[in-house]
């Protein structure tokens, strides 16, 4: 696999409370590594997979503040003091990262797209870690390929984005952070499947009337930052539950400057008027419990801006709800 290389084992290191007692483990005393050059990855069993795509270069084109393609390393950094809280039958996989060489963005999106298509065949739910969201197409290039070569085509994919901004700008110079759901759009018309995408946290200040004019015509659902408040959670549980109903699986994907820059500053777009974390987290563990979540990344860490790791400490803390999320609802299955 070009523009891949495997887990960095120093990364994964913390605090040791016990050495023998299951209980008091963190993450770090748990992580596997694998290198997704193997042929064959027998041995894994079901969990999660931890995989970077380190990668400014989609920000990089849009004008944004570069930084992000450091985002895998720190929130891996943040992961790996978290308390394990789930049986041991559960598995963390820490499947190394893909990187963008020679500006080659498009290259090194299908690439990780083979990475994440190789995760999912092998029982891993992949857990990516940006980069910039240019992050995003890539994974949906390898869920796609993922379930057409599982038969699975005629099913429904819903992508659920929570960012501040559409990201369906032109792509007719290349892509960048900001084209991947027009790229993604452009894809489902080619195949004809449909374009099921509902953007969570849209600022009126971040997208143009031809985003909105353009979100209108590819019958995008969207919901206004604005609009969410704890006291109207109802009301949005139903438009998610809506959208979740007409789609068989479900691709979340989070921008970091989604979020209030109170809470993360370190994203390539600050929003000060950005979403509460807790609402998003709410709203989060209401779409995993409907059980067709297939896959998750988030984007957008960018260490260099990151005061005190805040923004990665978030992602982090995301993650640590996602994981032990769906390992309760499986346990019940």
């Amino acid at each position: 696999m070009q523009y891949y290389r495997g887990p960095d084992k120093e990364i994964w290191d913390g605090r040791i409370d016990s050495k023998d007692e299951y209980d008091s483990f963190r993450w770090h005393q748990i992580v596997r590594l694998i290198n997704l050059r193997d042929k064959k990855l027998d041995d894994i069993e079901a969990g999660f997979g931890f995989l970077g795509f380190c990668c400014d270069e989609g920000v990089k084109r849009n004008k944004g503040r570069i930084g992000a393609s450091k985002g895998p390393i720190h929130i891996r950094k943040e992961l790996a003091n978290l308390p394990v809280n789930f049986k041991n039958e559960v598995g963390l996989y820490d499947c190394g990262n893909f990187y963008c060489e020679d500006q080659k963005l498009l290259k090194a999106q299908k690439r990780i797209g083979r990475g994440i298509e190789k995760m999912l065949n092998n029982g891993l739910f992949p857990v990516v870690l940006g980069g910039g969201h240019e992050t995003a197409y890539g994974h949906f290039l390898g869920i796609n390929s993922f379930l057409k070569n599982k038969k699975l085509s005629e099913k429904k994919l819903g992508i659920i984005n929570f960012d501040a901004h559409f990201d369906l700008r032109p792509c007719k110079a290349g892509g960048n952070s900001g084209t991947m759901f027009t790229q993604i759009a452009d894809i489902t018309k080619s195949e004809n499947m449909g374009f099921n995408y509902l953007c969570t946290g849209i600022q009126i200040s971040g997208n143009t009337r031809s985003l909105f004019k353009k979100a209108e015509k590819l019958g995008v659902e969207y919901i206004f930052a604005k609009d969410i408040k704890s006291y109207n959670l109802i009301k949005i549980f139903e438009k998610i539950d809506n959208f979740i109903s007409r789609n068989d699986y479900i691709y979340i994907t989070i921008c970091s400057d989604v979020f209030s820059s109170a809470f993360a500053p370190g994203v390539s777009s600050p929003q000060p008027f950005g979403m509460d974390p807790e609402n998003v987290l709410t709203i989060f563990k209401h779409i995993l419990k409907s059980e067709k979540v297939i896959s998750f990344d988030i984007s957008e860490v960018s260490p260099r801006f990151d005061s005190d790791n805040r923004t990665a400490k978030l992602a982090a803390i995301i993650i640590f709800a996602l994981v032990n999320n769906l390992t309760k609802l499986y346990e019940k299955l």
